[in-house]
Formats: structure tokens, sequence, C-alpha cells
């Protein structure tokens, strides 16, 4: 197993953690700061759990990036809006590509 499915959830961490202090500063809205830290957080532990166990670690991680999905296919249907709903998604969707890739070309056993 690469290192790119535990990789890519780091890199969505980041993002997402950029993202609701973006959206704190130029909305002030704290609903996206603690929304993007917490899912942000749930990344990072994900990320560092893959490092002890990969298999469920990226299974964590893709639960973390389903769960964002669907929350930011809410928003953009309710808002209308690309930015930013529409771009967390293509990530999520990338990084879930990675990390079922990763998973798939496991030789772990999936219990």
């Amino acid at each position: 197993m690469s290192d790119l499915g535990r990789l890519s959830l780091l890199i969505l961490s980041i993002f997402v953690l950029v993202g609701g202090i973006i959206g704190y500063t130029k909305a002030k809205s704290k609903a996206s700061l603690i929304a993007g830290t917490i899912s942000s957080v749930l990344l990072a532990v994900s990320f560092a759990y893959a490092l002890q166990d990969p298999l469920h670690g990226l299974m964590a991680g893709l639960g973390v990036t389903v769960l964002l999905d669907v929350i930011f296919v809410i928003r953009l249907v309710k808002t209308k809006k690309f930015m930013p709903s529409g771009m967390m998604i293509i990530l999520c969707l990338i990084t879930q590509g990675i990390v079922v890739k990763e998973l798939l070309s496991s030789p772990l056993k999936i219990y």
C-alpha cells in the first residue's frame, strides 16, 4: 500500500480547515469555522490512524469524505453557488477516488 491515500486525507484536512477559516473571516460564519475544524480534525485523525492501521484508517477517512460530500451537495443545492461547496465536492471526490484505489489495491483483507 502506498502513502498516497493517507497523504490525500492529510491534504484534504488542510483544505477543509483553511476553508472553515476563510468562511469565518469573510462571512463571519462561526458554523463554518466549527464545522471546518471538526471535519479537519476527523480527517487528520483518520490520517494518523492510517499510519498504524492503513485499512481501517483509510476506511474511516473515506467515511468522513462521504459525509462531507453529502453536506456540500445539500449546501450546493440550497445556495446554487459553486464556491465553496462545488469545489469542496470535487476535492472530496478526488480524495475518495484515491482512497478507494488504495483500498482496492491493498493486500489486506476487509473483515
